[in-house]
């Protein structure tokens, strides 16, 4: 029975830096630029920092998806280890057999076990179980009991979690190349820690400037925002929101999406520009220049302006809007505070977003004078954001040359 002694290891904000957050503090490993634990934010900031992403597309049966992209997603862990010089001990095999017993190993050897599973094979997240649907995150397995049939799992709640043996199988197994994948960390190269940080931002600047390594050259950074913007308020382009999220359900749809993603992946809220922020303030003590604090607190000014687009795109002065926003609010802190603990009030909660989307088809609260409004006070907050966060890149710039 492997469980690791002491472990009080949660409150991740997002998978791959609150798993190495929590893997590190575990192990006592802590930063020499702080004197404290590393911060998630510094990792958040190694990785390659925030970013703005738009997309949308659509798959048959499903509601079509508008999604918002906060953080740079383009290999953030593996790019955040190399960087900073931790040495991953990998174990990865095919067969659950010995994905189980490489687990139990590493558990065995005293140190957290990072594992990749199916968001949506997990019992604690409440998805409706989807074949066409899946997520691989990595998560951070602290104890494994076979006889008694249960693991320990720390996954962004304050509490533990815990699932059944075959439960974790099924998830680890969901998907061929993440399969029965073990990660032990060992501690960072505290002399790659500089570099490690200036290479983050400049993926942050890169992302917000230039062409992206994948995808069009309007879904990332600075254009994405004006494509944004675009696509609310001119209804005959392509891919425009009249068109791919028309009034009712459809509508609602890309409203909760961006919202969701704005606040609730991982656990963002503000799109973690606050969070990135603190990185920038403690990549100026690491790299001694002052300057990227000036940087910081345009990041910070941009934070609340996510808010208010948060706002914008749930408002209060539509009803059902308002009860979507705070029901998936209400939902994120549950799981946030309870854990497993909480899954039944989450059903319920699911069930009642459930039959306002329904309704959406039914009786859509907003006449087409008003979804126009709806559409351009969103645009509205999203040129402003635009606006401060290209004053914040820019200064991030005029720091780092």
């Amino acid at each position: 029975m492997p469980i690791l002694p002491n472990y009080s290891q949660f409150n991740g904000r997002h998978w791959e830096t609150g798993t190495v957050r929590n893997t590190f503090d575990y192990l006592g490993i802590t930063a020499p630029h702080t004197g404290k634990p590393f911060s998630e934010a510094f990792f958040l900031g190694v990785s390659g920092g925030v970013v703005m992403g738009y997309f949308s597309f659509a798959y048959e049966g499903y509601d079509p998806h508008a999604r918002i992209l906060t953080r740079n997603t383009f290999d953030p862990l593996n790019t955040m280890l190399s960087r900073l010089g931790v040495v991953q001990n990998l174990r990865h095999t095919s067969k659950p057999e010995k994905g189980v017993a490489n687990l139990v190993e590493a558990l065995e050897e005293g140190v957290p076990a990072i594992v990749w599973a199916d968001m949506w094979s997990l019992p604690y997240n409440a998805l409706s179980c989807d074949d066409g649907m899946w997520a691989m995150f990595p998560i951070l397995v602290y104890g494994y009991d076979e006889a008694a049939d249960t693991v320990w799992i720390s996954d962004r709640a304050t509490v533990p979690l815990t699932v059944t043996t075959a439960t974790l199988a099924q998830a680890r197994g969901r998907v061929k190349k993440d399969k029965f994948r073990v990660l032990t960390l060992e501690r960072p190269n505290e002399e790659k820690l500089a570099t490690a940080v200036q290479l983050g931002i400049w993926d942050c600047i890169k992302l917000f400037t230039e062409k992206p390594p994948k995808g069009g050259k309007n879904n990332f950074g600075l254009r994405a925002y004006r494509w944004w913007a675009d696509l609310l308020t001119k209804p005959n382009i392509r891919m425009s929101w009249e068109k791919e999220f028309p009034a009712g359900r459809k509508m609602l749809a890309g409203l909760t999406n961006a919202f969701a993603d704005i606040n609730i992946f991982g656990k963002c809220g503000y799109a973690e520009r606050d969070v990135y922020a603190d990185f920038l303030d403690e990549a100026a003590i690491l790299l001694n220049k002052p300057a990227l604090i000036e940087s910081a607190a345009h990041f910070r000014r941009s934070a609340p302006a996510w808010d208010a687009l948060s706002q914008a795109l749930l408002p209060d002065n539509v009803p059902p809007f308002k009860e979507m926003r705070q029901l998936m609010l209400q939902r994120q802190d549950l799981f946030n505070a309870q854990g497993s603990a909480a899954l039944a009030e989450i059903q319920q909660i699911d069930g009642r977003l459930e039959t306002i989307r329904n309704e959406m088809e039914r009786h859509f609260p907003l006449d087409a004078a008003a979804v126009t409004a709806v559409r351009q006070n969103i645009a509205d907050h999203v040129r402003q954001i635009h606006d401060i966060e290209a004053e914040a890149v820019a200064a991030l710039k005029a720091a780092m040359v």
